[in-house]
């Protein structure tokens, strides 16, 4: 039986990095706080908890010390790091912060999409060198244009959604894979269930990855997907490392197999210094920074305070995961 939130809840922001107590002081609530950056200050202060706000410093051995706890606010979209089944058994509520980057992520893609094709990292490394290249004779090697190409979105969801709006502006066919194709390709020229994805691989000259992890979607973009790739498609990951079969991509990249990838997360974070993907020049590589903007705090608080808003009324949560 979930639990009921206290009048005046204690909320413990934890982040390494994330500013989220100065942007809750801000809107004047009253509640008390504290704002903690490692595991040994969040371990020392989840006692007095009533709520906690917090993503990669989660260790479910934490439950059996927050006797008080109420809700944890993720501030992350994805919520695969959080035992559900000991939330439920401990009463204590759980809300993904899904949406709330969606899009920053659907812009970052397009900038992906964007240095990739225009060849942005090329263009970068000639200028440190002070490099002016010349113009290119093969019209194949040059920069490509995405009017009238085709763009395949993996895990149609918010994110999908408003990056197909923004596909729409550089003329780009868009495809898309849902869980459920009837409901509607929502603003996609088809979409087509998840089980499909082999057979329209073929189409598309870049490919997207939006989707969640999960046991279905891990690993999902493996060689046999790889294989079914235009050799001049992209590959852009936005969504989670693992669900890319990493030295299968490897491969395919040196192998030039596919023409690049856009990869904004990998499988192990932060990146190796020893990973092939350092070095490969058809990769560009961002640090798991697609969903961090200047607003980033200012939505994960609005969406904190309209939980726990709604928790007082005994409302459904936004994002509610238990």
């Amino acid at each position: 039986m979930p639990k009921p939130l206290a009048e005046r809840p204690a909320i413990v922001f934890a982040h390494a990095a994330y500013r989220l107590g100065d942007e809750f002081a801000r809107r004047g609530t009253g509640f008390p706080f504290a704002e903690v950056r490692d595991a040994a200050a969040l371990d020392a202060r989840v006692g007095e908890a009533d709520v906690l706000v917090l993503s990669g410093l989660w260790r479910d051995a934490l439950l059996d010390r927050a006797p008080r706890l109420v809700l944890v606010q993720s501030v992350s979209a994805g919520t695969n790091q959080y035992g559900l089944d000991r939330f439920r058994a401990a009463g204590v509520r759980l809300a993904s912060a899904q949406g709330t980057n969606e899009r920053a992520v659907a812009e970052h893609a397009v900038a992906l999409m964007l240095a990739l094709t225009r060849r942005l990292g090329e263009a970068r490394d000639n200028q440190v060198k002070r490099f002016w290249r010349p113009m290119i004779s093969d019209p194949d090697a040059r920069e490509r244009e995405l009017t009238g190409r085709t763009l395949l979105i993996v895990g149609y969801g918010r994110i999908g959604r408003r990056l197909a709006r923004l596909a729409k502006a550089f003329d780009l066919r868009v495809i898309a894979t849902k869980r459920d194709p009837a409901t509607g390709a929502e603003g996609a020229d088809a979409a087509y269930p998840d089980s499909a994805l082999i057979e329209i691989l073929p189409q598309a000259d870049i490919v997207v990855l939006t989707c969640p992890l999960t046991e279905r979607t891990e690993r999902m973009i493996d060689a046999r997907a790889l294989a079914a790739m235009k050799p001049t498609a992209l590959l852009i990951n936005v969504a989670r490392g693992k669900v890319v079969d990493e030295p299968a991509l490897i491969a395919a990249l040196a192998e030039k197999r596919i023409a690049g990838a856009g990869l904004d997360c990998t499988a192990d974070e932060p990146l190796p210094a020893d990973s092939v993907l350092w070095g490969l020049p058809n990769v560009v590589l961002t640090p798991h920074t697609a969903g961090e903007t200047e607003r980033y705090e200012a939505n994960v608080v609005d969406l904190l305070i309209e939980n726990l808003a709604r928790l007082r009324r005994g409302e459904p949560l936004i994002n509610a995961v238990v």
